[in-house]
């Protein structure tokens, strides 16, 4: 279990509540859970992303987010692909998926064609839990052995979606006070922060750090000016807090996964607040983190596998618990004239903290 080698080939608005989240034993879930039933389940869905990354170059940044904005609600469920229901609120309501979340499409392809090949065998948690490790390896990062056997909740909660979504401005002690709440460290807050090296974000995530950042008038001082510059011409003062312009996560490989969301840290180009207080935090334990990751690509690939591996153990269902649903917006016996998973809207990236 763990790191395997490489292969090269959005946002939250939250309410901070520290909730307490108990991850299962890695021994529930197993890497070989479809061998027998759907041996064909990564090929799938890889072939389903291929597709869709030809015409959408960001989709695999909005799928890591997807699996990421599930797993800190209630666990990695699946329970933020439900739609509203006469029982279920959506999770696609939360203050942090919004108008932001996007990929549900693609989640609904990648389910159509399994339930075609395997039907009623691979759960919408695990079609998430892949689809983040394709995305990654497609745009050249890490592989990783993925633990599979989860089930889908019959649930969802935007009241703690609202409650548990890390914010883009959250400052580091936020931050680590969030992650630990989910049962991750700070290499894990570190780790997983590098998803920003692909992806994007719109202006409403950042464009306090313009202008008036500390209630004075004045930008964030940790800001590169130049980039400021530029975001300004992007972002500009008459719209802040409503405009949806996207720009990179990452100023320099934006399609890549790759070390330059680091050194980009390191030259104060972090375009979201949470971004570079991993840096820019005086004396803070993530920057010898931060400094390590963008020296050794080893390092921070094999974190990041770890730490993914790891937070997709958050609380999942596992054995008798919950479903298999057959379409991933509706648990079975629901109806739905379209069929459709609901959502797509304007694609924001986060933790990942903000609009991808």
């Amino acid at each position: 279990m763990g790191f395997v080698g490489v292969r090269m080939g959005g946002v939250w608005c939250a309410i901070f509540m520290v909730v307490g989240v108990i991850s299962v034993s890695q021994a529930q879930l197993s890497p070989t859970f479809y061998d027998q039933t759907c041996p064909n389940v990564t090929d799938i869905v890889s072939s389903v992303l291929q597709s869709a990354a030809q015409s959408d170059p960001r989709i695999g940044a909005s799928l890591i987010r997807l699996h990421f904005h599930d797993c800190f609600v209630q666990g990695c469920d699946a329970s933020i692909l439900l739609n509203n229901s006469a029982t279920i609120v959506s999770e696609q309501g939360a203050l942090g998926n919004n108008n932001s979340i996007r990929g549900l499409d693609v989640v609904n392809n990648i389910k159509s064609a399994l339930e075609s090949s395997c039907p009623n065998t691979v759960s919408c948690a695990d079609v998430l839990a892949i689809a983040a490790e394709v995305s990654v390896v497609l745009a050249g990062g890490p592989s990783w052995t993925i633990q599979l056997g989860r089930r889908d909740s019959l649930t969802a909660n935007q009241t703690l979606a609202n409650a548990n979504l890390p914010s883009p401005f959250f400052n580091l002690t936020q931050l680590k006070q969030n992650f630990t709440s989910q049962g991750l460290d700070t290499t894990d807050l570190v780790a997983l922060s590098g998803a920003h090296t692909f992806g994007r974000s719109q202006c409403r995530f950042f464009d306090n750090r313009l202008y008036n950042f500390n209630g004075d008038g004045n930008p964030d001082s940790t800001l590169n000016t130049t980039f400021l510059a530029t975001l300004r011409q992007l972002c500009p003062q008459s719209e802040v807090g409503r405009n949806t312009n996207l720009t990179n996560l990452d100023l320099t490989t934006p399609d890549t996964f790759d070390l330059n969301y680091y050194s980009n840290l390191q030259q104060n180009n972090g375009l979201l607040n949470s971004d570079q207080v991993l840096f820019s935090t005086s004396d803070a334990d993530t920057i010898p983190i931060v400094n390590n990751f963008s020296a050794n690509r080893t390092a921070f690939f094999e974190a990041f596998a770890a730490s993914m591996i790891k937070m997709g153990n958050i609380s999942p269902l596992t054995g008798s618990q919950g479903e298999i649903r057959t379409q991933c917006n509706l648990v079975n016996g629901a109806s739905s004239s379209s069929g459709l998973i609901m959502g797509g809207g304007v694609e924001s990236q986060d933790h990942m903290v903000s609009s991808i």
